[in-house]
C-alpha cells in the first residue's frame, strides 16, 4: 500500500543534483570566456578612446609630441608618437603590452 510522502525521494534528489552539476559544468567555461572577451573589448575601446583624445588634443594645442604611459582600470596603455610614412605626418599609437591575462593590442591613427 502506498504511503503519503512529504519529502523528496532520494533518487529524485540525486537526479536533480546531477542534472544541475552537468549544466553548471557546461555553462561555467562559457561564462568565463564571455567575461574575458568583454574585458578585452573594454580595453580595446579604452585604447581607441585614448588615441582619439590624444589626436584631438594635438589638433587643438600644438604641443610637443611626447611618449608616455597611462594606467586605467589596472591596465597600462603606452602612447607612442611616430613619423608616418605618408606625407610626413605624425601618427599616434596606443599599445597594451602582452601579459598573462591580455594579448598584445595596438591601435594607431594619423594626425591630419
Amino acid at each position: 500500500m502506498l504511503r503519503s510522502n512529504k519529502g523528496f525521494f532520494l533518487l529524485e534528489l540525486l537526479l536533480s543534483l546531477s542534472a544541475l552539476l552537468m549544466l553548471s559544468l557546461y555553462l561555467l567555461p562559457l561564462l568565463m570566456e564571455l567575461r574575458n572577451q568583454s574585458w578585452q573589448l573594454e580595453i580595446e575601446n579604452t585604447a581607441r578612446k585614448l588615441m582619439y583624445e590624444e589626436l584631438q588634443a594635438k589638433l587643438i594645442e600644438s604641443q610637443t609630441f611626447n611618449n608616455y604611459s597611462i594606467i586605467r582600470n589596472k591596465v597600462e596603455y603606452q602612447i607612442i608618437w611616430n613619423d608616418s610614412v605618408s606625407a610626413g605626418q605624425k601618427e599616434v599609437c596606443v599599445k597594451v603590452e602582452k601579459n598573462a591575462f591580455l594579448p598584445e593590442f595596438k591601435v594607431c591613427g594619423a594626425l591630419e
